[in-house]
């Protein structure tokens, strides 16, 4: 029960910091956590799945939505807090 607890907040967390990062800076593709959890190995989407499962989601999406995702990693400070993503979606699409 603690642990169901524990995930909820921190996925309230997550979603009221993106509230506020997009109501301050306009939204960006790469907090939207609908497009970018296909990528990801866990709830915190800390973790980049394989470079095979990584290009199959990046492969799923719309080509206006990989479009969006290059453009916010060519943010250099959308691009620091996602790093990892970035460098990956860089190599599968520009």
């Amino acid at each position: 029960m603690i642990k169901i607890l524990t995930m909820g907040a921190i996925a309230l967390t997550m979603m009221g910091s993106a509230a506020i990062a997009g109501s301050t800076t306009g939204t960006s593709a790469l907090d939207d956590p609908a497009k970018m959890s296909p990528f990801f190995t866990d709830a915190g989407m800390k973790t980049l799945k394989s470079e095979k499962d990584f290009t199959t989601a990046w492969m799923a999406m719309k080509p206006d939505e990989r479009t969006a995702v290059l453009k916010d990693c060519g943010d250099a400070t959308l691009n620091k807090a996602h790093a990892d993503f970035c460098a990956m979606a860089k190599k599968m699409g520009g």
